[in-house]
């Protein structure tokens, strides 16, 4: 299925065409028992989801899961866990939809806390301190939390764990998932670490961020102290004290800490997403490896980690995955998020991803809230993310997602899933209800430019032959063949 490779910012298939990703993340982070203290693991995955999936249009997972679920002991490796993984990308290949491999945390461990997942027991090194548990939001432990501070400093140390440096037990699993499951032909890349964490200086860069939120609030006069307290004041509508920051305010709050995200992506990260990498291309040379931004570049925080570098060569099969939310998300007041806001910090990773020349597959965006007073937000995503032709997977599928207006109004939409050559641009117009493509082919291809197209068709201007082939109901995929030059390719619906 796969042979995709990275050229410049674009990804490319064997073809030649250029190819555009839509996808989801769905990631076991296992459940948490108050009673024994473990997390059991049991993917939110359904016989036939793959091909619901594809009636809709997507085209890509990230696949998560953690070490704790697949290496629950050092050196052993949970074969029953492998299996089902296999089974889930054997799924996916049927209904040609591909698959990068995530590896996820939060808060660095699944030990000892309800809302941490990631590493197992024996691979947790908090040092003197133990995981508190949590008293206003999931993340807290990334703020002051010193035994999660503790575990990561451990693993970027390398401390040893049963013999062995923690960063070389991690290395040598990825190596291990990337021989087992790396050559499935669904499977295109691995996603080393989920929002990788600084340990102790993440603590510093929380506090610098709030120091110079108070200062930025008293000294720009562009917040309105007024409106400030009336909102603040106000229960109801106390959320809305956000609409005062803009982008603009929360770049120049947050850069408070970009020269400690700036060391720990140069010092920490590029020598740990080199030395992984490498473990990797041991066994697989093609499949790409993806890089993620640290947890604090999801508020806009530059990141500056080079490609990995492998056998003194930087690596040519990369790409970027980043992160980012509004302040809003997770909130009942997600309804209030701001486009202004979220915009900043992509920009902050389209610089990123033009230093880097390399491919983006934005790797989490979203959120979910009651209600659908905040879908023109996730619209406004869908059409930043198209006009930077980049490819996403949302997070996260969850049991009755499918059933959702958001999955079946919002999240499926027409798109380019290949191209016969360089995209141009590409925009869905729901005003209009049109999709218009334009791109410019080099050569004659074999293989058609492919549309998919989410509802029935009223119209298909183009210059080339095409044809309709029917996916699911009225879903569809517009398959157009044109010859070397400029092309315009309209769909009316």
């Amino acid at each position: 299925m796969a042979g995709f490779k990275a050229q410049g910012m674009r990804i490319v298939d064997s073809h030649g065409r250029e190819r555009i990703f839509n996808g989801i993340n769905v990631c076991d982070k296992g459940q948490y028992d108050n009673e024994t203290k473990k997390r059991t693991y049991s993917l939110e995955w359904t016989k036939g989801l793959a091909h619901k999936f594809k009636e809709h249009g997507f085209n890509l997972i990230r696949l998560g899961f953690t070490w704790d679920a697949v290496e629950p002991e050092p050196g052993k490796i949970n074969e029953k866990y492998i299996s089902f993984l296999k089974s889930v990308l054997n799924e996916c290949e049927q209904e040609g939809i591909y698959v990068y491999l995530d590896m996820h945390q939060d808060l660095y461990s699944a030990a000892g806390i309800p809302v941490g997942d990631g590493a197992p027991g024996w691979a947790t090194k908090p040092g003197k301190y133990k995981f508190q548990k949590t008293k206003l939001v999931w993340a807290e432990g990334y703020f002051w939390g010193r035994a999660v501070h503790q575990a990561f400093d451990s693993f970027w140390d390398n401390v040893k764990a049963d013999g062995k440096g923690l960063q070389d037990w991690y290395a040598e699993l990825w190596e291990y998932l990337a021989n087992e499951l790396g050559s499935h032909p669904s499977v295109i890349g691995f996603d080393v670490m989920n929002e990788p964490f600084p340990g102790k200086s993440g603590g510093k860069v929380f506090r610098k961020i709030i120091k110079n939120l108070v200062v930025t609030t008293i000294s720009d006069r562009s917040i309105s102290k007024k409106k400030l307290i009336s909102l603040a004041l106000d229960k109801e509508n106390r959320p809305r004290v956000l609409d005062l920051y803009t982008g603009a305010h929360l770049r120049k709050i947050t850069s408070a800490a970009d020269s400690i995200i700036r060391q720990f992506d140069t010092e920490r990260y590029f020598p740990f997403i080199s030395k992984t990498g490498a473990a990797i291309r041991k066994v697989n040379k093609d499949g790409f490896i993806f890089m993620e931004n640290c947890y604090y570049s999801n508020l806009g925080i530059p990141f500056s980690s080079p490609a990995p570098v492998i056998d003194g060569k930087t690596d040519e099969n990369v790409i970027f995955a980043p992160h980012a939310y509004d302040l809003m998300v997770d909130t009942p007041a997600y309804k209030f998020a701001s486009n202004d806001r979220v915009k900043s910090i992509f920009d902050e990773h389209k610089r990123a991803q033009q230093r880097l020349n390399v491919p983006v597959v934005v790797g989490e965006w979203g959120g979910f809230s009651e209600g659908n007073e905040w879908f023109p937000h996730i619209r406004f995503l869908l059409d930043l993310f198209d006009s930077n032709r980049w490819s996403n997977t949302y997070w996260a599928y969850f049991d009755g997602l499918l059933e959702t207006e958001l999955y079946n109004d919002v999240l499926t939409r027409p798109y380019p899933r290949a191209v016969t050559g360089e995209i141009e641009s590409y925009k869905y117009d729901y005003q209009n209800d049109t999709f218009t493509l334009k791109y410019n082919q080099s050569a004659e291809c074999s293989a058609p430019t492919e549309i998919f197209a989410h509802k029935k068709i009223k119209s298909v201007t183009t210059d080339g032959e095409y044809t309709i082939k029917p996916v699911h109901g009225d879903s569809c995929v517009v398959e157009v063949k044109t010859a070397p030059g400029a092309h315009t390719v309209i769909i009316e619906f």
